[in-house]
This record gives C-alpha cells, sequence and structure tokens, in this order.
C-alpha cells in the first residue's frame, strides 16, 4: 500500500472510532501504520520491533493491547494458523474472513465468498450451532510464487 492509501485508511479508522466513541491513540494508529505497508502477515513480536522504531519503550502488553482494540474494531484480522496479523482494510461493515494465505512468501489476500459464508452458516443452523464468528483460512502457493522458476 502507498502511504498516501495508509494515511487515507488511518484517517478512515479514525472516524469510524470517533464515531463508535473509542479512541485511536498514536500507539494503535502507528501499528494500524505499519500493518498498512505490509501485504504479508505478521506476528505480534516481529510487529512489537517495528513498533520500537517509533515507541521506544514499547513492550509487549503494548503490542498486543493494540492488536486486541484494533482487531474488536474490525481494523485488522488473526490468522490463528500462523498466531499472526493482517490488515482489513474494508472494516466499514461486519464481514466473514476469508484468507488465502502463501506458504512460501507468507502474503495474506483476503477474499469474500457468499457461497461459502452461507454454506457454514446453513451448517451450523442445521447441527443447533449459533455462529458468531467465522475465518476460513486456505493454505497454498500464490500466483507470483508459482510463476518463479
Amino acid at each position: 500500500m502507498t502511504t498516501i492509501n495508509t494515511e487515507k485508511l488511518l484517517a478512515q479508522a479514525k472516524a469510524a472510532c470517533e464515531k463508535r466513541g473509542v479512541r485511536m491513540t498514536p500507539t494503535r494508529s502507528e501499528v494500524f501504520r505499519i500493518l498498512s505497508g505490509r501485504d504479508d502477515a505478521i506476528g505480534a513480536y516481529d510487529l512489537l520491533d517495528l513498533l520500537k522504531e517509533a515507541v521506544p519503550n514499547a513492550k509487549p502488553p503494548t503490542i498486543y493491547r493494540a492488536l486486541d482494540f484494533l482487531q474488536e474494531q474490525g481494523f485488522v484480522h488473526k490468522i490463528s494458523s500462523t498466531n499472526s496479523y493482517v490488515l482489513c482494510t474494508h472494516f466499514d461493515h461486519q464481514h466473514v474472513a476469508q484468507m488465502l494465505i502463501c506458504m512460501d512468501c507468507r502474503s495474506v489476500q483476503e477474499v469474500h465468498s457468499s457461497g461459502v459464508d452461507n454454506a457454514m452458516v446453513e451448517q451450523a443452523s442445521k447441527h443447533g450451532f449459533d455462529l458468531h464468528h467465522q475465518t476460513v483460512e486456505a493454505h497454498g502457493i500464490c500466483s507470483n510464487c508459482r510463476e518463479q522458476p
């Protein structure tokens, strides 16, 4: 993402926070900026190392509190299988996360397929399960990595 896109997204996130009555602190903003510049998912400790460039006294609780907030607001998705995080660029509405995760370059692409969403909801209902959240993680090789010799 470009800096212009990052600042535009951050402004949208701050506006969403204001509307929701929550606060986008400078540390949360910096974590948002770091994530917006990445195409791959990143673990909390690697993210903490990058955060320390802007917030030298940042500690593990700092990054985890920021990530928890960003997740609660829908700005970040957690990739459970790799215990890493990726920015969500369409946080203006609740949605099901379907992630295509490259096993070579670790890039993450978020896709949306109502067929997958609907099938999961249907199966949950069929089994009397009250579905609150769903994330589908698919691991494979992206087109860029497949094309490399």
